[in-house]
């Protein structure tokens, strides 16, 4: 047999007997929340086994066990992520329209402060490489820097288009979707300097992104029903796959090896990380038309992932209002 069918078959055969053994995947609780309001970014935090959802004007916040309420920090205008820092009792609010990030202390949920940002503050993370809180601002085609010790913006980074998730490799680099440009720009995060501009195709506008620090590999959402793969060291694409539409979020559980796309059109693309560079979309489970976003918890290695039922689209809002009482939570697991 020839070395090129050989590579094939191989595959091919790990492909199929990963399809025979895998679990199936299931939506185990829902948790239902009463308020009204749109929603975006999801954190799970399994060191206090909490899970904040932005909702809205507010972030609520409940018990990622039992779904029931823990407190609610409200804000003036849309809020988009939460990021945390454990080490210093601290989490961070990205508000969209109001263009900063709001502080709060994560024992008492009492805000703390508010720091300027670019033009909506969208995505938001904690690089612990820099120590430093990064938000991607939509408008502002930027990124902010803040560090978190002083609550002060430290640095700007200035792209060439709309910033949408990003990550960091732990080690220096940090990583994000420049959805403008169908590129993932890759940033120095001690000297603020961009490094690397990587086209994405065949993927076209990204949105959701997360990374294997182990292999070095980055798992890209796309808005063309593609997840790209690409080596963070080269920026050279080893594989894509298809998706459901309308993927938001896109998440990696490092103990499973197993990478998430969260769909809009109702659909979880879960696709298994094999050795060698192989990744076999393993499933695609139905959610709920809307569930565009999640996060993974790597201790119990459940997703989250909130959606509501939509009323009819107003001129000029990007998209439809959430009907007030049907904001929930699909718990997924195997």
């Amino acid at each position: 047999m020839r070395p090129l069918l050989l590579v094939a078959f191989f595959a091919f055969a790990v492909s199929a007997g990963y399809s025979q053994s895998r679990q199936t995947y299931h939506i185990a609780k829902i948790f239902h929340i009463k308020s009204s309001g749109g929603y975006d970014y999801t954190t799970v935090d399994s060191a206090s086994d909490r899970l904040y959802l932005s909702h809205g004007s507010q972030v609520n916040i409940l018990d990622k066990n039992s779904g029931d309420s823990i407190g609610v920090i409200k804000s003036e205008k849309d809020v988009h992520g939460i990021a945390l820092v454990h080490a210093l009792g601290k989490g961070y609010i990205s508000n969209g329209s109001l263009d900063n990030v709001l502080v709060f202390d994560l024992k008492t949920n009492h805000k703390l402060a508010q720091v300027p940002t670019g033009k909506f503050a969208d995505g938001i993370f904690y690089d612990p490489f820099s120590n430093k809180v990064i938000t991607c601002n939509g408008r502002g085609k930027n990124m902010t820097f803040i560090d978190p010790a002083t609550d002060q913006a430290v640095a700007t980074v200035q792209l060439t288009g709309w910033p949408e998730a990003a990550v960091s490799d732990g080690a220096g680099r940090i990583y994000v979707n420049n959805a403008e440009k169908s590129e993932l720009d890759v940033i120095d995060a001690v000297s603020f300097k961009i490094l690397e501009q990587w086209p994405l195709a065949p993927g076209k506008d990204p949105s959701g992104l997360a990374i294997d620090r182990s292999t070095m590999r980055l798992f890209v959402g796309c808005g063309n029903k593609t997840l790209v793969v690409m080596n963070a060291l080269t920026g050279k694409v080893v594989a894509s796959l298809p998706t459901g539409e309308e993927c938001d979020a896109v998440g990696f559980d490092a103990k499973l090896k197993t990478v998430y796309s969260s769909n809009g059109d109702g659909t979880l693309t879960i696709i298994k990380e094999l050795p060698g560079d192989q990744f076999v979309v393993a499933e695609n489970l139905s959610t709920r038309k809307g569930a565009r976003t999640m996060a993974v918890d790597p201790v119990t290695h459940l997703l989250y992932l909130p959606f509501g039922e939509f009323g009819p689209k107003q001129p000029g809002s990007f998209r439809p209002s959430v009907i007030p009482g049907t904001f929930q939570v699909l718990v997924v697991g195997q």
